[in-house]
């Protein structure tokens, strides 16, 4: 006689879902609140009831260090090791972002908040020539530090944009056997202090100008120009040749296949394709030199009037005008410096929104209006025949 056996009755599995590591749910936000309140009750006990806390900052980096573990530990336990390590480094890359980003708003913000209410628009039509100490700051003029840095700038710009580029193409589409001491030199430059750049330019040029009687060389806003060249070439040569090196081989090598010189090539292919990444070079570049004011102090030294002609006398910029006011003692006078902040920063992101139009990415604009006004139509017969 056989004795069945019942089966035991058989056990649904649930499907398991595909998903990536760094996607997030209400559980896992759940889970990372639960170990922020647990870091931060732990911290607690220990820094303040077992121990004696030296102050904040050493309670804010044990709770981080807490909060950390327990995050990797619950991550692990509920989603397995690669998501936990993927969790910790995010979390440690976001901590990192807004450690940068919350001084950068507070410093902007008490720049606004100091010069916005003094800001009219007066500063942008006269100068400071028939300005006292003891005007009210309503009555700034900031046109010549205004016109100072847009020729300063522009005229960097003619010395570094041909210059950085050339020096950028020289080192990745030729095979010279001086590219590794130029690179060396390029490197260099990048690391030198701007207040060298101007002390050289002062001691080549402005001193010898001087003595000669040459009005050219002398205290004036190209000497300002040659100083923030030399800041502003390493940072454009750099970030050009890091570009020029994403641009893939197989375009070059396609256009050399067809025909094209090299000369051509670099022409036609690499730097239309690595367009938006020289644009982006530029904006680092007057980013690096638009807030310079140690080689000012040797060049172009500052002047109170209007002065639309760099390359004799005297010249103001922006940079110089905040210098020279913040640093006085009367707090009527300071603030005039907080006003030629603000226009600093808003003309900076005036600049570099000019530049991103520029150079933006119109390949898709014109495939778009390249694209038949057809499609709905042939859609159309589509479902008609379905």
């Amino acid at each position: 006689m056989t004795m069945t056996v019942p089966r035991p009755p058989a056990v649904r599995q649930r499907p398991l879902l595909k998903r990536r590591p760094s996607s997030t749910t209400p559980a896992d936000r759940l889970a990372a609140l639960g170990c922020a309140v647990s870091a931060t009750l732990l911290t607690w006990f220990v820094m303040h009831l077992l121990l004696t806390s030296p102050g904040w900052p050493a309670d804010l980096l044990v709770a981080y260090v807490l909060y950390l573990g327990m995050l990797y530990v619950v991550t692990r336990d509920r989603l397995g090791k690669l998501a936990a390590a993927d969790r910790l480094v995010s979390t440690i890359v976001v901590t990192g972002a807004l450690g940068l980003l919350i001084p950068l708003l507070l410093l902007l913000g008490y720049i606004v908040f100091a010069g916005a209410p003094y800001l009219r628009w007066g500063f942008f039509t006269h100068d400071m020539s028939a300005v006292g100490p003891t005007d009210p700051v309503s009555a700034t003029g900031g046109l010549h530090a205004i016109v100072g840095t847009l020729e300063q700038t522009a005229l960097t710009l003619v010395f570094v944009v041909p210059l950085g580029l050339l020096t950028a193409i020289f080192l990745n589409e030729t095979r010279s056997r001086f590219r590794r001491p130029v690179r060396i030199m390029v490197d260099a430059m990048s690391g030198l202090p701007s207040i060298v750049a101007g002390l050289f330019v002062y001691a080549a040029l402005i001193i010898p100008g001087i003595q000669a009687g040459v009005g050219l060389f002398s205290y004036n806003g190209l000497m300002a120009t040659f100083a923030l060249t030399m800041v502003m070439l390493p940072t454009v040569t750099r970030t050009v040749d890091v570009v020029l090196r994403l641009v893939p081989d197989g375009l070059r090598e396609a256009s050399l296949a067809l025909g094209a010189s090299r000369a051509r090539t670099v022409w036609s292919v690499v730097l239309p394709t690595a367009r938006t990444g020289v644009t982006t070079a530029v904006i680092l570049g007057i980013a690096r030199v638009a807030g310079e004011t140690a080689p000012l102090l040797f060049t172009s030294f500052g002047s109170i009037s209007m002065n639309a002609n760099p390359f004799s006398d005297p010249q103001e910029s922006i940079p110089l005008f905040v210098y020279h006011y913040v640093k006085q003692p009367l707090s009527n006078v300071q603030q005039r410096g907080y006003v030629g902040a603000l226009v600093l920063i808003l003309l900076i992101f005036a600049l570099f929104a000019l530049a991103r139009l520029v150079g933006r990415d119109r390949s898709k604009r014109r495939a778009r209006r390249a694209t038949p006004k057809t499609a709905p139509a042939s859609a159309q017969t589509a479902r008609e025949n379905r």
